[in-house]
């Protein structure tokens, strides 16, 4: 009888603990709260993961990740990431248990050099089992200490790291888990948790509504705290970051990591269409293919090619657009339209829009003429190359007739490179993200119109072109451009390890030490491409990064530093007439008078005459204490006359009659 009491009452027991399951899983009123509205709302990135322990376990085995582990500051940025990473891997039947549950990471600038990163995780309606925060202890050994406190009417668990010294901050929000190193966090999402910020921002719901599910993880990008972000890298202000971080609101990326480590990443981005006419007449213009890389050479750093249906429509766009948002900058705009169209008596429209093509676009490229400069290059694709030569001709006589500038084509392997004299004229043609052209040089080169502040600039674009040294011509480049689509209205393509080099060239003497340290953590990802195509009142935005081992970039041809051919000294009497082979000159300036060097000591090493451009009149070099070493005439780039050799006494040792 007892036997059976004890069997009856234990049933009873377990009959109410069901009960109890069935009311807390599927009678109990469902007030689960969205995980989004407890990020605080100044997140930078958010990334978000439906399978989180699934996630991480492809991303953390990938050889992409485990090669990013040896850099020490790659290692310091995600030391948060892998202190959960740690816990799964200690604890992962119990957070399998949890896969399948939403899981968000942000990032969260919390200094001006430091940043923090929070954790929400969708407990659902498991949440309401007491048991789970008792089960937190089993996390827990001789290391930690657990204690709790209450914040507005919230208790915060505090889980103490003896070893390391930090603090994880926890709480439980409706059916939510929140946690984080950094308590002011988790205070902060405790505060907005009632009105939320992030999560009600109708720009990033448009964005999130749009992003898929069914990839590895989501990536928010919130641009309004970019600039504050990129604080932590530089104290440089940057006119690019600035740029996006007014132009765009925000991206969201469905990511996937191939066998290969390459990233892929599809999503959407809206714009601030207050901010940004540029963009906004972009995105009403249509797409067009990519085929300035016929003409780009194939060590271009960055290459940023806009297309649109063509450049009429998009210029007709661009003046409406501007019209709407923005009288005063419109009237503006056509102010120095005007100005200019009555001054040298051309028509803007008739001479530059209208044989303008789809494709527009701007090149960084590394220079084998400038050393150390940032090579910037605007190359217009033409729809008729015979009318575009017609009205740059037309442009370039009514500058003679109106200023007094007077400049004669130069010739270079078979092309002409010509001086456009025209103050700001592309800051007013086509905004401020062109200001940088101020009367620059160009050259045609078939279909395209190459505009460069720097006559080298347009050597080095002509050069490779001649010797087909282009990206058209790079399998690297045509295998990475097919992953994207065709056609586009914004495409950024940058060949990493090029880039580097022409920062590297620029650093000061810090940054270099900096990047010489971290070379093999940046150029492993040799190549990264952004595309944006219109949608709707949105852009579908592609990202691609990919991943090559190290050792394989360096030795690809493609990014080998070529080795200089140093002249060889010997300590010799005899002296013969190759002492007076100089190197080629490169001035930037072809109206000058004159060209020169100097030494690092601030001497002379060498002066000569121009004209045009070209070599013509005196020549005298110098020793580094100001003795002359050689002395001899140019006439249209040519030697000419007696040359004459001196030694640091000023004895004349040789001479040749040219």
């Amino acid at each position: 009888m007892v036997k059976k009491r004890i069997l009856f009452g234990f049933l009873g027991v377990f009959a109410l603990y069901v009960v109890y399951l069935l009311y807390i899983f599927v009678l109990s009123p469902k007030t689960n709260l969205q995980s989004v509205y407890l990020i605080p709302k100044d997140a930078v990135f958010v990334i978000e993961s439906e399978k989180p322990v699934e996630s991480w376990k492809k991303v953390s085995e990938s050889d992409a990740w485990h090669h990013l582990q040896k850099n020490g500051y790659f290692a310091e940025l995600t030391e948060n990431i892998q202190k959960v990473d740690t816990i799964f891997n200690n604890k992962r039947k119990l957070f399998e248990l949890f896969d399948g549950r939403s899981l968000f990471i942000s990032i969260h600038m919390i200094s001006e050099k430091d940043y923090g990163i929070f954790y929400v995780l969708d407990l659902k309606r498991i949440a309401k089992l007491k048991l789970l925060k008792t089960y937190l202890n089993t996390l827990l050994n001789e290391n930690y200490t657990l204690s709790k406190r209450n914040y507005h009417n919230h208790e915060i668990l505090e889980i103490y790291d003896r070893k390391s010294k930090e603090t994880m901050h926890l709480a439980f929000i409706k059916n939510q888990l929140v946690a984080s190193y950094t308590h002011t966090l988790v205070e902060a999402s405790i505060d907005q948790y009632q009105e939320p910020v992030l999560g009600r921002d109708l720009n990033f719901i448009e964005i999130n509504q749009k992003v898929g599910y069914e990839d590895l993880f989501r990536l928010y990008l919130q641009y309004d705290y970019l600039d504050e972000y990129y604080k932590r890298f530089s104290n440089q202000p940057s006119d690019w970051i600035n740029r996006v971080s007014e132009n765009f609101k925000f991206s969201g990326f469905s990511f996937d990591l191939d066998e290969n480590s390459t990233i892929t990443a599809n999503g959407f981005t809206n714009i601030s269409f207050t901010n940004e006419n540029y963009l906004e007449a972009l995105q009403k213009s249509g797409t067009a293919k990519r085929t300035i890389a016929q003409i780009a050479p194939k060590r271009t750093a960055l290459y940023i090619s806009y297309g649109f249906d063509s450049f009429s429509e998009f210029y007709k766009n661009f003046e409406l657009v501007q019209e709407a948002n923005s009288s005063e900058e419109y009237e503006s705009y056509k102010a120095g339209i005007q100005k200019v169209e009555k001054f040298l008596k051309i028509d803007v429209k008739e001479n530059f829009v209208d044989w303008i093509g789809d494709e527009i676009a701007l090149l960084q490229i590394q220079s084998d003429i400038s050393k150390g400069k940032n090579d910037l290059a605007l190359v217009l694709k033409a729809t008729d190359s015979a009318a575009a030569k017609t009205n740059l001709d037309f442009v370039l006589n009514q500058i003679k007739k109106k200023t007094p500038v007077k400049f004669k084509a130069i010739p270079f392997k078979k092309h002409q490179i010509n001086f456009l004299s025209i103050k700001g004229f592309f800051k007013i043609l086509l905004g401020n993200r062109f200001k940088e052209f101020d009367k620059p040089y160009f050259s045609q080169i078939e279909d395209y119109i190459v505009f460069s502040n720097n006559p080298n600039t347009l050597k080095t674009i002509i050069s490779n072109y001649a010797e087909r040294e282009t990206l058209a011509s790079s399998d690297n480049f045509l295998t990475f451009n097919k992953k994207f689509e065709a056609e586009s209205s914004l495409f950024v393509y940058s060949n990493i390890p090029v880039l580097y080099d022409n920062m590297y060239a620029l650093a000061d003497r810090s940054t270099k030490a900096q990047l010489r340290k971290n070379k093999d953590f940046i150029i492993c990802f040799p190549q990264v491409g952004f595309q944006l195509t219109p949608e709707d009142n949105l852009f579908e935005s592609t990202l691609i990064v990919n991943y090559q081992d190290v050792e394989k970039v360096k030795v690809n041809s493609q990014f080998e530093e070529v080795p200089k051919n140093e002249k060889q000294t010997s300590k010799t009497n005899e002296i013969t007439d190759a002492v007076f082979n100089l190197s080629p000159i490169y001035p930037t300036d072809l109206n000058a008078k004159s060209f020169a060097k100097k030494y690092s000591n601030g001497s002379i090493r060498f002066e000569v005459d121009l004209k045009d451009g070209l070599k013509n009149g005196r020549y005298q070099e110098y020793y580094a204490n100001g003795e002359k070493k050689i002395t001899g005439r140019f006439r249209k780039d040519e030697q000419v006359g007696t040359w004459r050799y001196y030694d640091l006494e000023g004895e004349l040792l040789h001479k040749k009659r040219f």
